[in-house]
């Protein structure tokens, strides 16, 4: 099975200022899962920011990481203006759904209770399976956006629980910075996982601590793990 890297250009949970840099670095070594969060950078930006990862023919991601309702409506509504092919997190499945009707975007949202920023998942891996059975029923879901290393539960435990009881794509977000947890992810038998502050602090384990050089190794041990 093929593990999707999705790049975040983004540093605690928020898009940084000189995200279009990153875009330059990912591009050059071939990334093609490319996203960003709903705050750092106004709405214009982010639009010019989609269309670049577009022109570079990457899929972009958008990934919300508001806790309140109207936030979050607000956010799914920015996702559909500018033009994301994804949109990650979030919880209002309810209110979201509406607005995403039509447009083509992928829908990911977050199973469990989401607090604090950065985010946090609560609950027991009972409640968060449970949560993930719900979210999954609804047809505008494409699958879910597990931030399982920001959970006070076993991680390795929590994700093999939850993608074993749901029958769509789980991305894994949040706190992955080595070899080790990639291959934790990829037994778990995710489709895919996010990194952007371990990448953009040069703190993934690789020979080089620039961004290329990091987004590199990234890659290397996808390649080694899934042989």
């Amino acid at each position: 099975m093929t593990l999707r890297f999705v790049f975040m250009l983004t540093r605690h949970d928020r898009t940084v200022p000189d995200a279009m840099v990153y875009l330059k670095a990912a591009q050059a070594v071939g990334i093609q899962d490319i996203g960003f969060k709903d705050i750092g950078l106004p709405p214009a930006q982010l639009k010019d920011l989609n269309e670049a990862i577009h022109a570079g023919g990457a899929t972009s991601y958008l990934e919300v990481v508001s806790l309140d309702r109207e936030w979050e409506i607000e956010s799914a509504k920015a996702a559909t203006k500018i033009g994301v092919d994804a949109l990650l997190g979030g919880t209002r499945v309810g209110d979201v759904l509406p607005i995403l009707q039509g447009t083509g975007i992928r829908y990911y949202p977050f199973p469990g209770r989401i607090t604090g920023h950065p985010s946090v998942l609560e609950g027991s891996i009972e409640e968060i399976v449970d949560s993930a059975r719900v979210l999954c029923k609804f047809e505008g879901v494409h699958g879910l956006d597990l931030l399982a290393y920001r959970s006070r539960e076993d991680a390795p435990t929590l994700m093999k629980a939850v993608c074993e009881a749901v029958d769509k794509p789980v991305i894994v977000a949040g706190s992955i910075d080595t070899p080790e947890r990639i291959g934790v992810v990829q037994r778990s038998g995710a489709a895919a996982f996010t990194i952007g502050t371990a990448v953009l602090d040069g703190k993934y384990p690789a020979t080089r601590k620039d961004t290329r050089g990091q987004l590199s190794a990234v890659l290397r041990d996808i390649r080694r793990l899934c042989k």
